[in-house]
């Protein structure tokens, strides 16, 4: 099946990184013209090279990167034209997402400082262009394609119309809801970290060193090894009430405590940037006693109960007592971060949760466990089976969301190839000799 085209591949973010050319001369030129947007030969050289390292092969892969080039071109340009824009704030959070992702499979920003031989600093802003390019182009192709939807007979015809041997298997796949409990922390525990990190405030203010003490004692694995440091960031990078004490900040200076659903922090600035600072923290995670997590446990064992003798509908009881944000406005259903649907594939699932609910027949409730939630807190929850299917060829019954995905976005490439077609005989665009006699997915780039 076709997919609506991605112009950008995410490990391709590093495109402007010189080190992946290490082996190789390029004599650099202007390849393409589009409007007003031009495109280098090493932008095409550089990618290829990238995707070599990561094992892509193609016998047309020049030429498929520098049409993947000149369509990100075409949307920037048109971009431009429809006044269609990110915001700074936008940008900023992507990169410190996709830093965050590199950083955590190479290791630590050592590593990926080591590996492509610039600071953290220079890396970021190699990646800041690329990265604004690409949600631009994101946002026109949502801009071209945002009004169209299927109806159902669409997605009927769509299905019959697949080869059946081209239907796609879909592993077996679960729903679920939950009813969440954070159990209390008890008074005297917050006073005891606040405690703590007034004493580590002190210990600075008299001579320690921050960084030591941060990686003694912080309970943040992302930058506790790095001594509490977490390079240049934007306030989209940072959680409100973080970034509100850290950008109020002198060089040097040291915070109050600052609390987050993370827990408790002390932050020191270390430098400001223009809109960026670079400030290391110490972070303590306040501790559940025993008692306040059995305490957690009868209360989900009572409302179990509630449910099971039909005092008590499971959707109802989510609303009345669960005290997850993400989960309880909407009936406790769980949402799959990785697809954004609700269905989990038995991989996707925390080893945890699957224990409790493997044997549960749908409908079930699962007995109260014990849980950590995506800010690194305990949790108890019920959870309850809503569907499960087994592993089996895609069908219209059991998989009718997918599908309609799929004939959606069948219906979304169909369109952007005729606005392509259309827009590349109103825009001005030249190309190379090099690349006149590629064999072009979309027609009208050589006029």
């Amino acid at each position: 099946m076709k997919k609506l085209k991605i112009v950008i591949l995410l490990f391709l973010v590093a495109i402007s990184f010189k080190n992946i050319a290490q082996d190789s001369i390029v004599v650099d030129k202007i390849v393409a013209i589009v409007g007003n947007k031009t495109i280098l030969y090493s932008e095409i050289e550089n990618q290829r090279l990238q995707f070599q390292a990561q094992g892509y092969t193609s016998n047309n892969m020049r030429c498929e990167i520098f049409e993947d080039q000149l369509f990100q071109k075409l949307l920037i340009n048109q971009a431009a034209i429809d006044s269609v824009e990110v915001s700074e704030k936008e940008v900023d959070a992507e990169l410190g997402r996709r830093m965050s992702y590199f950083i955590s499979q190479i290791g630590s920003e050592e590593k990926l400082e080591e590996f492509y031989k610039k600071s953290i600093a220079e890396i970021k802003e190699d990646l800041r262009i690329v990265i604004e390019d690409q949600l631009i182009t994101q946002r026109m192709q949502s801009e071209i394609t945002g009004e169209l939807k299927v109806t159902p007979s669409e997605v009927r015809k769509f299905f019959k119309a697949l080869p059946q041997d081209s239907l796609p298997y879909i592993n077996a796949e679960i729903e679920m809801e939950q009813i969440v409990i954070h159990p209390e922390i008890e008074e005297s525990e917050i006073k005891a970290i606040k405690s703590r990190l007034e004493e580590f405030k002190e210990r600075v203010n008299n001579g320690s060193s921050f960084s030591t003490l941060a990686v003694l004692y912080s309970e943040d694995p992302g930058s506790a090894t790095n001594g509490g440091d977490l390079g240049y960031l934007g306030r989209g990078d940072l959680v409100e009430e973080f970034a509100a004490a850290a950008f109020n900040l002198s060089e040097g200076e040291i915070s109050r405590i600052v609390k987050t659903d993370f827990g408790y922090h002390i932050i020191q600035l270390m430098e400001k940037k223009g809109e960026k600072i670079r400030c290391r923290h110490i972070l303590l995670k306040p501790k559940v006693s025993p008692i306040k997590m059995i305490q957690a446990k009868n209360k989900l064992d009572s409302i179990k109960n509630l449910i099971l003798i039909d005092t008590l509908s499971f959707k109802a009881a989510v609303l009345k007592f669960s005290q997850d944000k993400n989960t309880r406005a909407n009936g406790g259903l769980l949402y799959n971060p990785a697809t954004g649907s609700s269905k989990f594939e038995i991989s996707e699932i925390d080893p945890a949760t699957y224990y409790v609910i493997k044997d549960l027949k749908i409908g079930e409730i699962s007995k109260p466990f014990e849980s950590i939630d995506d800010n690194g807190k305990q949790i108890y929850k019920l959870v309850r089976l809503k569907s499960k299917t087994e592993p089996h060829q895609a069908n219209l019954k059991d998989d009718y969301q997918r599908i309609q995905e799929y004939a959606l976005q069948e219906k979304q490439n169909e369109f952007i190839d005729e606005w392509v077609s259309k827009k590349v005989k109103t825009t001005y665009i030249k190309i190379d000799e090099e690349f006149r006699d590629c064999a072009f997915r979309f027609k009208g780039w050589i006029k």
